[in-house]
């Protein structure tokens, strides 16, 4: 076994490109993850408010069996046009789902909250989309207030002056000659935790700013939640694996990654989030593997590319808000 490095990303799995565009007006963007010879594809979105494009068709009882790329978009819903840009860098280069008279790029996404940061009227678009693929490379992606991160807050149950920035986190690790990684990108509700250690990186703060509340502990103990509009909140993420992958163990994956997100953050899978996360299978390694082995992976992966997003977060002031990152409270 090699366990997983510092600096490993989903970009070490064969077959996988990452880009991102990053907005300079606000705190937004987008994340675009790259399959270009195609990837068996599976997706569970298990928040009970998400955001989300082009999943029906990832079921396993559906025709369509790979993808081409998948988005992770800022700007809530209306970071789903940015679907279309990325579209459009596919058909450019030839990729895409041939259909006799051309091809359709088949290209699945997701999108977060990050509307409490600036402008509202300024969220990706098509033309971020494009760029995001433009800049995509098999190097190591980079991680925090970047691409889908850049606008994440993390730990607003208690209110978003008491929250603090989120980003845009990866992690691979290799068993037995096949490599799964994850990329994601965590708006979440509830405070991240190191999977390992169970203390608090990031989260929602005491009254005075200083130290971490435990949103977990002080919900038990009664305290109440601010009220806050449903929707406002989601980690969504990619696993992928360079293993051979029917679509049902592509969805399985996707299912049981979802354990990743339930290690590291608490709470998880909220009414007021909308978690989602895709599984691809690039098959470049030419070896199936066992599911076993493979879900444990993936589970793994997801919980500490989710640390990783907050501990490579940088800390925000935008309009007012000023959101610590979990380096300013070491």
């Amino acid at each position: 076994m090699t366990q997983h490095s510092p600096d490993s990303c989903i970009t070490d799995v064969a077959g996988i490109e990452v880009g991102h565009f990053t907005e300079t007006r606000r705190p937004t963007g987008c994340t675009v993850v790259i399959t270009r010879a195609g990837a068996v594809a599976g997706v569970d979105v298990r928040g009970a408010a998400p955001g989300t494009r082009e999943t029906d068709l990832l079921s396993p009882t559906n025709l369509v069996d790979k993808v081409h790329a998948v988005l992770l978009a800022g700007g809530s819903a209306w970071g789903l046009d940015a679907a279309a840009g990325v579209m459009r860098w596919l058909e450019e280069q030839g990729i895409g789902l041939e259909v006799g008279p051309g091809r359709i790029p088949i290209v699945p996404a997701a999108v977060l909250f990050d509307l409490y940061l600036g402008d509202t009227r300024i969220r990706p678009d098509a033309q971020a989309g494009y760029a995001a693929c433009a800049a995509a490379s098999r190097s190591k992606a980079a991680q925090g207030n970047v691409g889908a991160g850049a606008g994440a807050v993390i730990g607003k149950i208690f209110g978003a002056e008491r929250a603090m920035k989120g980003g845009i986190g990866s992690a691979s690790l290799s068993v037995n000659g096949i490599t799964m990684g994850a990329l994601i990108a965590c708006n979440a509700l509830g405070d991240v935790v190191d999977p390992f250690t169970q203390k608090i990186i990031a989260g929602a703060r005491t009254p005075d700013g200083r130290s971490f509340l435990d949103s977990r502990r002080a919900l038990l103990a009664g305290e109440p939640p601010k009220r806050l509009v449903p929707g406002t909140n989601t980690t969504i993420g990619i696993i992928a694996t360079d293993a051979v992958l029917t679509k049902a163990q592509a969805t399985r994956l996707a299912t049981v990654g979802h354990d990743g997100y339930a290690r590291s953050i608490n709470p998880a899978h909220t009414m007021l989030d909308g978690d989602a996360l895709f599984a691809l299978g690039t098959g470049a390694s030419g070896r199936s593997g066992d599911m076993m082995v493979l879900a444990t992976m993936a589970a793994e992966v997801v919980a500490i590319a989710v640390a990783r997003a907050a501990r490579a977060a940088r800390a925000v002031t935008e309009g007012g808000l000023h959101l610590p990152a979990a380096g300013d409270m070491q």
